[in-house]
């Protein structure tokens, strides 16, 4: 359990993000109610979620399959959860069967994992599923992600061959210090325009998510409509200490 004086500093980080946030978004001169805060719990207790929660926010996001099973259904049901991190498709069943109420996959990075959501979601007669196409913007080979010049086919192939699936837009995960960080949402922004063009949707239905602690308010200064954010609102991430042999 965690003590409730870091509980109520969780809520107090959350008021400070949403502050900046929206002088990000009127720098600007956007509206920040369009702008979406996913909060990422990875690794905190279901108790410091509750406390969020309780203070009014219902977007958080999770890294782990079996993370988010597990916390989801101890946690009221009008969250609406995102996930975050890579899925493999072995794990698409599991996730949509434990989690109802599963807003958003925003990590969709090739057709086989886009035709095994679409399957499963028909089979459990769920609403249509939004999720989004991962560009790996940066060319790091440990990222997962779509290359930038093959985003347009598999956002067709969400659009036209996925007919449970919601084409919502893309996302993409910067370098983690932050040096290509205009690039890389410079870059995702040029996707947008490629699928928009492709499939003949505006850019207002193409959501960019972009953005995490270290550079939300740059990400979205440059058009991002969801930013994930993490450390900032939860504290550092607390990994289980590894058995010494």
């Amino acid at each position: 359990m965690a003590a409730p004086a870091m509980e109520g500093a969780a809520v107090s980080a959350l008021r400070s993000v949403l502050h900046r946030v929206r002088a990000a978004a009127e720098r600007s001169g956007r509206v920040s109610d369009h702008i979406r805060v996913v909060a990422v719990s990875k690794t905190k207790p279901v108790s410091l979620i509750r406390d969020v929660y309780d203070s009014g926010h219902r977007c958080f996001g999770e890294n782990y399959v079996q993370e988010l099973i597990d916390k989801a259904p101890q946690l009221p049901e009008d969250i609406e959860w995102h996930f975050v991190g890579h899925l493999q498709s072995n794990k698409v069943k599991s996730l949509l069967a434990a989690v109802p109420n599963l807003a958003m996959v925003q990590t969709v990075d090739n057709e086989k994992i886009a035709n095994h959501l679409d399957r499963f979601v028909a089979s459990i007669g769920r609403r249509p599923l939004n999720v989004l196409v991962q560009v790996n913007t940066s060319g790091e080979a440990s990222k997962s992600g779509v290359e930038p010049s093959d985003c347009v086919e598999l956002a067709r192939h969400l659009k036209l061959s996925c007919p449970n699936l919601v084409f919502s837009g893309l996302m993409t995960i910067g370098m983690k210090d932050y040096t290509s960080t205009p690039e890389n949402f410079k870059v995702l922004s040029n996707c947008r325009a490629n699928v928009c063009s492709a499939l003949g949707i505006s850019e207002e239905q193409c959501e960019l998510s972009m953005g995490m602690s270290g550079d939300f308010e740059q990400a979205i200064e440059m058009g991002s409509t969801s930013v994930r954010i993490g450390s900032t609102i939860f504290g550092p991430r607390e990994y289980p200490k590894k058995q010494e042999h």
